[in-house]
């Protein structure tokens, strides 16, 4: 939210200062030749107005579709294959629901960081993007204007009545509705314009397409999104203001400028995120200098295909056809440059591989406690952002698992460098559990739908357990091992075989309790479920065999052993009904806020002490 606040701070003072660029030349002809005066304070806070709720609504559009998209947007990336013409589909659809090229780039950055997608896979995905993104313009160039304030009010309406995707469907439509309403605004406070020969001898003073380009690269740059920089422009042309000409030139310009918002993400990225954000730069910026010097021959292309007025004026007839020939101008370029660039993919990767080259590798030792997968540039799209979570909830499993390996050696042998080796990776573990638990924190603080948050509350609930598990190796376990590297306490061979035997049914139930959150398999889920009365059986049988044992001769040394070794089966256990609780929470039978409570009622966070 910060972020958010942020960013529309820089962008509207960024927005003041273009407005005076534009408006201060005509104050010195605010009156022209034919007396007629000029509000500029009123046109430019009617400008400035329109596009704020203009750019609100856009951002409440995006924010409802993926929010709705949920849970099944993680499924559609996971249908990635090497096959670059898949790519540019999913690229595609995933920037249709963001609405915005530069969010979708951003989102590819994130996953080559998280090692969730390759360079190659990316290109095609970005190819894509500049597709997914031309939706958002063909629905800006509608002339709908006059039901804006009807989808206002019926997304007013679902929003505050409706419950779970209807509330979120409600957001779209009303943010559509302000979409409209600030265009019409936009528009009405420009309109004085188009018969003032003032401004009109300054547009054509600026009919260059360079400075156009240059112009739109700038704006795009400033509030981050392509469709605000074309959107307004269609606005100008609805109002008879901008040409087809010039409307192309922003188009170029606007493509340009989306490159800023991937650029900034890629900065301290791996080499392969940096790879993927130079790609969208060249995509971009080589597809506008194709153009460039066909301009006339594309604009020639866009008329052809685009309707037009008959039995109107030259001034009406331009501001009725302009905005819908701008929008399938984007299409065109969009669309054709993806097309051209696709099947030279395997050439612009070893280009921008030779461009940026690797770094010479470092020594890694350092960074194992560092989380790997949390990106900050993908919190607002919390599926996704929940998805990095869990990969870097499977490291703390790969820890924990590490670390079970360690416990016949640490505990039942007593040997100290085991200990030490548990106790340094568990501290690893615990640094892993706070960066994990304050990025699903921040993901929390997002507008999440129902399934969201549920799995969010699962991925903590799960990560706490995970966390309690290390502890009881690092506390309890250790301090066994402690006892026995004393040299007092003898474990027989035959004890010895008993006690690996349940160390290894634990260790099973914990590779499988993983398993199963993080592959979300109920099958998984319920074997580790299953293993209770095994595990129990066992610990029974062993805790039983050594009372007789110690009936036997009854001696300070045996007593000592006894109870070292009932301690380690207890502990032992206590890790299984920790994965246990981990495999309820897959299977459902526990609900999210029933975690905490251990199969004997005992709180989990007491009950791993």
């Amino acid at each position: 939210m910060r972020q958010t606040i942020r960013r529309y701070v820089v962008m509207f003072f960024g927005l003041g200062i273009v407005l005076l660029m534009v408006l201060h030349p005509l104050s010195a002809f605010a009156a022209g030749e034919d007396g007629t005066e000029l509000q500029l304070l009123t046109m430019g806070s009617g400008l400035l107005g329109g596009l704020a709720i203009f750019l609100f609504g856009m951002d409440q559009m995006s924010e409802a579709m993926r929010i709705v998209a949920g849970l099944r947007m993680k499924d559609v990336l996971r249908r990635l294959t090497s096959n670059r013409w898949m790519g540019l589909l999913t690229g595609s659809v995933v920037t249709a629901i963001v609405q915005s090229s530069s969010v979708t780039t951003v989102m590819v950055v994130g996953f080559i960081t998280a090692g969730l997608m390759t360079f190659s896979q990316a290109l095609g995905i970005i190819l894509g993007a500049n597709i997914g993104t031309t939706l958002t313009v063909q629905i800006i160039a509608f002339k709908v204007t006059k039901y804006a304030l009807l989808l206002v009010a019926v997304g007013f309406v679902l929003l505050f009545n409706g419950k779970g995707k209807r509330k979120w469907y409600g957001q779209w439509i009303m943010g559509l509705g302000l979409l409209f309403v600030g265009m019409d605004l936009m528009g009405s406070s420009m309109a004085p314009l188009r018969d003032y020969p003032p401004f009109i001898r300054l547009m054509s003073a600026a009919a260059n397409p360079l400075l156009g380009i240059l112009a739109a690269a700038l704006f795009t740059a400033l509030v981050q999104a392509s469709s605000a920089t074309i959107g307004l422009a269609i606005v100008f042309a609805s109002q008879g203001l901008v040409p087809l000409e010039t409307g192309i030139a922003f188009v170029l310009g606007a493509n340009i400028g989306t490159c800023i918002t991937a650029g900034l993400a890629a900065i301290g990225k791996p080499r392969e995120a940096v790879r993927a954000s130079v790609a969208h730069v060249l995509f971009n910026i080589v597809g506008a200098l194709l153009v460039l010097p066909f301009l006339d021959q594309f604009t020639i292309l866009v008329r052809s295909i685009s309707p037009t007025a008959v039995g109107v004026s030259t001034l009406a007839a331009q501001a009725a056809v302009v905005p819908r020939q701008i929008a399938n101008a984007h299409t065109l370029f969009n669309a054709s440059m993806s097309l051209i660039f696709l099947p030279f993919v395997p050439w612009i990767e070893r280009l921008i591989d030779f461009l940026v080259a690797d770094k010479p590798s470092a020594d890694q030792e350092d960074e194992v406690a560092k989380p790997r997968y949390l990106d900050e540039s993908l919190l607002g799209t919390a599926s996704l952002a929940l998805g990095l979570a869990r990969r870097e909830v499977s490291r703390v499993g790969e820890l924990l698992e590490q670390m079970m390996t360690k416990v016949p050696d640490a505990v039942f042998r007593g040997d100290m460098e085991r200990v030490a080796e548990i106790r340094a990776m568990d501290d690893q573990v615990d640094a892993l559990y706070t960066a994990i638990t304050q990025y699903l924190a921040k993901i929390g603080q997002q507008n999440l739908s129902d399934d969201v948050a549920d799995a969010v509350l699962e991925a903590m609930s799960a990560l706490t357990e995970l966390e309690a598990i290390g502890d009881i190796m690092e506390n309890n376990l250790a301090h066994l091992a402690q006892v026995n590297a004393g040299g007092t306490i003898q474990i027989t061979p035959e004890s010895l075989v008993e006690l690996n035997g349940l160390h290894k049914q634990v260790s099973r139930s914990l590779t499988s309790a993983l398993t199963a959150f993080l592959t979300e398999s109920r099958e998984a889920a319920e074997a580790v479920m299953a293993m209770k009365e095994e595990i129990n059986s066992t610990e029974v049988r062993i805790r039983a065999w050594k009372a007789r044992r110690l009936q036997e001769t009854l001696t300070p040394e045996k007593i000592a052993s006894y109870t070292m070794q009932v301690d380690a089966l207890e502990n032992l256990k206590r890790i299984y009904y920790h994965a246990k609780r981990v495999a309820k929470l897959v299977v459902r039978e526990e609900g999210a806020a029933d975690w905490v409570q251990a199969d004997d009622g005992v709180p989990a966070a007491v009950s791993a002490d």
